[in-house]
Formats: C-alpha cells, sequence, structure tokens
C-alpha cells in the first residue's frame, strides 16, 4: 500500500518540476519555446500572442508570466496545461518581468505609462504601481531581500529604486547611456547594470545608492546574469555577439565568449552549471559552459528571441 501511494504522489508531481527548462519568449513568433536543459532540447512551444518579451516561472513551476507588448498584458500561462488562461492589464508596451526570491509578486515595466505595476502572482490582481524618473521603463529587478526594485529606463541615464513598502520611486542613481540589464548579488549587497550605449557595466553599492566601480564591456552591452554563488557576472554584447564574463572580487573582465547574433537577456541554470543566452538575430540560444567559459552548442527556437528564464 505504502508502494502505491508513492506511485500516486510521484505521478501526480508535474513534469516541470523534475526538471531544469529553459523558457524563451519569441517576439516573431509569439510563442515561448520550452528546452530540457538536460538534453539542450526543444520539448514544446506555447503560443503568447503578439510580441511576447519578459518573463518569469514561479518558484514551483507551475505558472509562468510573460509580457505582450501588443495587449498591452501580462500573460499568465499555466504550465501544466501549456496554455495562456489570464491576461492581466500593465499599459502599453510592456517590457521586462521581474519576480521577488518568494514568488509572491511580479513586476511589470510599462513603458509607455512610465511605471512598474506590480501584481501579486497568486490572485492574479495589480497591487500598486510606481511612476519612475527614467523614460521608457526596460527591467523590473527585484532584490535579493524584496524591498526594492531596481529598474532600468532605455531614456535617462539612471536606474530608479522603487521601495516596496512605500510603493514610490525613492532614489535615482546616474548611470551610463540607455542602461538595460540589471543583476544583484545573492547577499544583496552590490547590483551590476548594463549601460547598452556606454558598452560599460556599472556596479552599484546598495547600502550607499552609488557607483562604486565601472567595468569596460563589449559594443552594446545589455543583458545581465549573476552565477548563484556571486562569483561570476555574464554581460551579453549585443554589438559584438559575444557575451564577457566578469570576477565580481575584481570586477575585471576574466574571459570573452563568442555566440550568435544579437546576444540579449539571459538566465543561468539553478546550479550555476549553464548560462543560456538568447540570441535575437539568429533565433537560437546559446549553452555555455560556465566551467570552461565555453559555448557548448546553439538551440534553434522561435524567430528574435528576447530573453530566457531558467528555472
Amino acid at each position: 500500500m505504502r508502494l502505491a501511494v508513492l506511485v500516486l504522489l510521484s505521478s501526480a508531481v508535474p513534469a516541470a518540476l523534475a526538471s531544469s527548462f529553459a523558457y524563451v519568449p519569441n517576439e516573431k513568433s509569439g510563442t515561448v519555446s520550452i528546452v530540457d536543459t538536460a538534453t539542450d532540447t526543444v520539448v514544446g512551444d506555447i503560443r503568447i500572442g503578439v510580441k511576447p518579451r519578459g518573463l518569469v516561472v514561479t518558484p514551483d513551476s507551475r505558472w509562468l508570466f510573460v509580457s505582450e507588448q501588443k495587449d498591452g498584458a501580462l500573460a499568465a500561462v499555466d504550465l501544466g496545461k501549456r496554455a495562456v488562461v489570464a491576461r492581466i492589464p500593465v499599459g502599453a508596451s510592456p517590457e521586462g518581468v521581474g519576480m521577488s526570491a518568494d514568488g509572491r509578486f511580479v513586476a511589470v515595466a510599462s513603458e509607455e505609462a512610465n511605471a512598474v505595476v506590480v501584481i501579486d502572482a497568486q490572485t492574479r490582481r495589480e497591487v500598486f504601481r510606481a511612476k519612475v524618473k527614467g523614460k521608457n521603463p526596460e527591467h523590473p529587478v527585484f532584490s535579493p531581500d524584496g524591498k526594492t526594485i531596481y529598474v532600468s529606463a532605455e531614456e535617462g541615464g539612471m536606474v530608479d529604486v522603487v521601495d516596496f513598502a512605500e510603493r514610490a520611486s525613492v532614489t535615482q542613481i546616474p548611470v551610463g547611456d540607455r542602461p538595460r540589464g540589471i543583476g544583484f548579488l545573492p547577499d544583496g549587497s552590490r547590483a551590476y547594470v548594463a549601460a547598452e550605449n556606454a558598452n560599460t557595466v556599472y556596479v552599484i553599492d546598495t547600502a550607499t545608492r552609488k557607483v562604486v566601480a565601472t567595468i569596460k564591456a563589449g559594443v552594446r552591452s545589455n543583458g545581465i546574469a549573476v552565477r548563484p554563488d556571486g562569483k561570476r557576472v555574464y554581460v551579453s554584447n549585443g554589438g559584438d555577439g559575444n557575451v564577457s564574463v566578469i570576477d565580481t572580487g575584481t570586477n575585471t573582465i576574466i574571459a570573452t565568449i563568442p555566440v550568435g547574433k544579437r546576444p540579449w537577456n539571459m538566465s543561468l541554470t539553478p546550479d550555476g552549471a549553464k548560462l543560456y543566452v538568447a540570441n535575437g538575430r539568429s533565433n537560437s540560444v546559446s549553452v555555455i559552459d560556465t566551467a570552461s567559459n565555453t559555448r557548448l552548442r546553439d538551440v534553434a527556437v522561435g524567430e528574435l528571441p528576447w530573453g530566457v528564464f531558467v528555472r
């Protein structure tokens, strides 16, 4: 009887919980590709709508939230059904999507509204929206403790700091022209921000909220990913078609890895062993071995992949 119960329980667990998957939003195809990170093969596609962009997946791997530019909505995807079950209005031209570490809240950057919209992931209702000073916000990223949301903006050369409790932007941190990707060290002590037009990564001390170091990156630096141990930060260089590897102990670039055309947003496996890089103009995802800093392979996905989220 005990064995039968165990078999029944294991069969009820969604397949997505059994291994890690990379979810890739394809702007032109209007889909999200699902890549099994054990085999680096596409195991499915989910029809989203028109121009999906930023996305996140809940810690239990049951829900995916992805922004839809044309509809001005955040689509809630049931990963068990692999289907959109709700669309939450968030404002015109939503882009990046972030999630709190506990999976309770989702933040969406609404470009034309110049605001960050925070959604309750369980009820799928808006909690609040905060106006930002930077124009055309792109990436909202929660600090590890969930107390703040750092928001980059395509115009304005700054990062807004949104205080979650105050539900407002309380500080603006000047960085280079056209800031894009943001990543925090695991302890939340520093944030790394890639500025595309400055070809530079800015290191922010989160206690003082000031830039404490700058790192010259490649041409059109944009995506940022931080290894779980905090020892390495990866930045994609859209103009050079490569990824730079930053040693966080010295804040210097220690390796450069060729990938596809117009690499954009990236994500690491939970163990940090592999980095997945969306190549917008190659319609592929490059898979990088982070131990050797080498590209293992490219995985064909849909047209114009915008980013990757691995869960």
